[in-house]
């Protein structure tokens, strides 16, 4: 992927890294944290943030960060791409307000109580925020076997901004008012399903848009959007309660399968358009 020569200063990050993470639980990524993350890779469900929060540790003090574009590569890969992503929304949809993006080391306060890194990547409605752990990219790859490539790791990000898209165009509001009426844990699962598969469709669009809105800047390469599926199929529900040593159970899934989430992803490449990304129709 190309993003080296892209625009800086318009991912809106606040960089938390070093100003430590207050209680944690545990040391690692073992089988049980493997397992939470299962279920909460690329888009934890906000509802649940503050329970998981109090599950993995007490919620700390407000934090504030440094703003701005970070020295290292990591932190200035989250922010040209986060940027692009910015910029493709500007065009796809009208008021379109970025979201904050914090980067930070094994926990931090957010606005949906204690996030950590065991949680991946997520993103809270409440104060509208990405929040990324950095050291997740490798987790990522040793753990849950996805790709490692750059566009792998924009994946994560541009599907995380896809919650963000659907906070403000009131998406995710009516999906947490059908799941109150819901017949049954099942049926509920099956409108997370379908939001979390927009988001990876959403990222697909962006992916599509983002050389057009950067002058080719920032753009995919061959192979990339191999990667991204690579990743796509490592992070379906299917694989990881394989993973987890589980059975698979499809009522009980929350992201959708690998082969589902493969196909939105692919979706929004093809098309580069929202409008290709209805995944309610059958929810």
């Amino acid at each position: 992927m190309r993003w080296q020569g892209g625009r800086t200063g318009g991912g809106g990050i606040e960089d938390r890294r070093g100003l430590g993470g207050g209680a944690l639980a545990g040391g690692g990524l073992g089988v049980g944290v493997l397992a939470v993350i299962g279920y909460l890779v690329f888009g934890i469900d906000p509802s649940t943030t503050t329970q998981l929060a109090s599950r993995f540790g007490g919620v700390g003090a407000e934090q504030q960060g440094q703003a701005g574009t970070p020295e290292d590569q990591a932190g200035r890969f989250v922010d040209v791409v986060g940027g692009n992503i910015n910029d493709v929304w500007a065009q796809k949809l009208n008021g379109y307000d970025p979201p904050r993006v914090v980067i930070y080391e094994q926990g931090t306060s957010t606005g949906c109580g204690y996030g950590q890194s065991a949680m991946g990547p997520f993103y809270c409605p409440t104060d509208r925020t990405v929040y990324l752990d950095l050291g997740f990219w490798q987790e990522m790859e040793t753990q849950l076997g996805a790709s490692g490539a750059d566009f792998a790791r924009a994946y994560v990000i541009a599907h995380e901004f896809g919650h963000h898209v659907q906070t403000l165009t009131g998406t995710s509001d009516q999906v947490r008012q059908a799941q109150q009426r819901a017949r049954g844990e099942a049926e509920a699962n099956r409108y997370s399903v379908a939001l979390e598969l927009q988001a990876d469709c959403y990222a697909g669009v962006w992916a599509r848009n983002a050389a057009a809105v950067s002058n080719g800047e920032v753009a995919l390469e061959p192979g990339d959007i191999e990667e991204g599926m690579k990743t796509a199929q490592a992070i379906g529900d299917d694989t990881l309660q394989r993973r987890a040593g589980g059975r698979v159970s499809p009522e009980s899934f929350t992201h959708g399968s690998s082969a589902q989430r493969v196909e939105w992803l692919q979706r929004g490449y093809q098309s580069g358009d929202p409008a290709a990304c209805d995944t309610f129709s059958g929810a």
